[in-house]
């Protein structure tokens, strides 16, 4: 199949690490150019999110393309190589494709079931497909991992009273504290996760919504969803004053708010405590923010209590979802044996006809004196044996395609015959 993935979690490396190897939105069709640039990615489709990094693409080689993806992933983040290596877990062929399955599917998530992640994949896909660096493979894997994610949220509970990074988030600073109730609360971004975050904060009966945004009218925009308020990026410092609750969600790829800022607004706040949650990754918040007196700062690191919490209620389900998984990736495996059987077959009978041919040709003397009649006879008996002597092969590895047995017939085939095997290079 030919098929990696390469890449970082939430579960591998704390924040730290995970925000300086994100990849944000408008550094993701250069990012795609400079993997498929690489001596052994062919295809390619790179997914970057709070809570993720990976590389998904189709190899000719597999240590070497192994070695692209890392190349790349300490390149664009300028981190050592031995500062990732240990963290980083590679996949190949159906482990690749169970893994985007899973993670699709919500289970593989912080918070598992959370539904932003499936239209993350699908984003993700889109770009790679508008860049031009995705082709058949990617696509038809990326398409069937978009179905198991609807599949698994409408055949199972795992998406019921669904958990987000956006609604652990309101949570957590609901029970920080005590309840959102009354409270006056900042949305630092207007993005999907920002959006999340206003919808949440309207359902916890919070007295003001305020969005803050780089783009004024996507500030706009959300803040009239929520019946809020929007105030541009320059304005957040003066509406921290008044704030009780910060929510960071951006995709800036550096810091927007500095350890000073909060300094300077906690001398205006009259000693009054001021939670920040910051779920960008890249982090929106200076982390020094923590160390500012009356600030409690909590970032992705924080949401894990909940995501533990989300887990234990969500259990019975992932086990629903797993099933879901290994059924979708038996289909795909058997679609994607079948596609690759088929030029196998189309080289077989070709095989045939080129020795039919060859040997008509080398009776070719005898057969001058031939009429057309008897002529098309020969031409039909020859073609009627190849035809017969390959019928049963042919269907045999046909039935069998996507199995352990297909396999063997495929490869007894090409090797019997000497024809161009369907099978891809296997890992070094």
């Amino acid at each position: 199949m030919s098929l990696i993935v390469v890449g970082l979690n939430h579960r591998t490396v704390p924040v730290e690490l995970l925000e300086r190897m994100a990849v944000p939105p408008s550094a993701l069709p250069k990012a795609l150019h400079a993997l498929t640039q690489r001596e052994h990615l062919a295809e390619v489709v790179l997914l970057s999110t709070c809570n993720r990094t990976e590389v998904y693409a189709r190899y000719t080689t597999f240590h070497p393309a192994v070695q692209d993806a890392l190349d790349f992933l300490t390149d664009q983040s300028a981190v050592a190589p031995d500062e990732i290596t240990d963290h980083l877990y590679t996949y190949h062929d159906d482990a690749a494709v169970a893994h985007l399955f899973g993670v699709a599917a919500g289970v593989d998530s912080m918070i598992v079931g959370e539904a932003e992640i499936l239209g993350q994949v699908r984003e993700a896909w889109r770009v790679a497909q508008s860049e031009g660096t995705t082709g058949q493979l990617l696509s038809r894997v990326f398409r069937q991992a978009i179905e198991v994610g609807k599949r698994s949220r409408t055949e199972t509970a795992i998406g019921r009273n669904p958990a987000s990074i956006s609604s652990a988030a309101v949570a957590v600073a609901g029970e920080r504290l005590g309840s959102l109730e009354g409270r006056r609360v900042l949305v630092l971004g207007a993005g999907d996760v920002g959006e999340g975050l206003a919808i949440a904060l309207a359902g916890a009966g919070v007295a003001e919504v305020v969005v803050a945004n780089r783009t004024p009218e996507h500030a706009a925009a959300l803040a009239r969803r929520v019946e809020g308020r929007a105030i541009p990026l320059d304005e957040v410092p003066m509406e921290l004053e008044r704030a009780d609750v910060l929510l960071a969600s951006t995709a800036a790829d550096s810091v927007l708010l500095e350890r000073s800022d909060f300094e300077r607004v906690m001398e205006s706040r009259g000693g009054r405590a001021l939670l920040v949650v910051d779920v960008a990754v890249p982090r929106d918040v200076d982390p020094g923010v923590a160390q500012v007196f009356g600030v409690t700062l909590l970032d992705i690191d924080d949401l894990k209590a909940f995501a533990e919490q989300s887990l234990l209620q969500r259990g019975q389900e992932v086990g629903k979802v797993r099933e879901i998984i290994t059924g979708e990736l038996d289909r795909f495996r058997v679609e994607h044996s079948a596609r690759e059987v088929a030029p196998l077959v189309a080289a077989l009978r070709d095989r045939g006809e080129t020795v039919r041919t060859a040997e008509l040709e080398r009776f070719g003397r005898r057969l001058d004196g031939l009429d057309p009649a008897e002529r098309e006879a020969v031409e039909a008996l020859t073609r009627g044996i190849v035809n017969k002597l390959l019928h049963d092969p042919t269907v045999r590895v046909k039935d069998a395609a996507g199995t352990p047995r297909g396999d063997l017939y495929a490869d007894a085939l090409a090797e019997l015959f000497d024809l161009a095997g369907p099978t891809p290079p296997a890992p070094e």
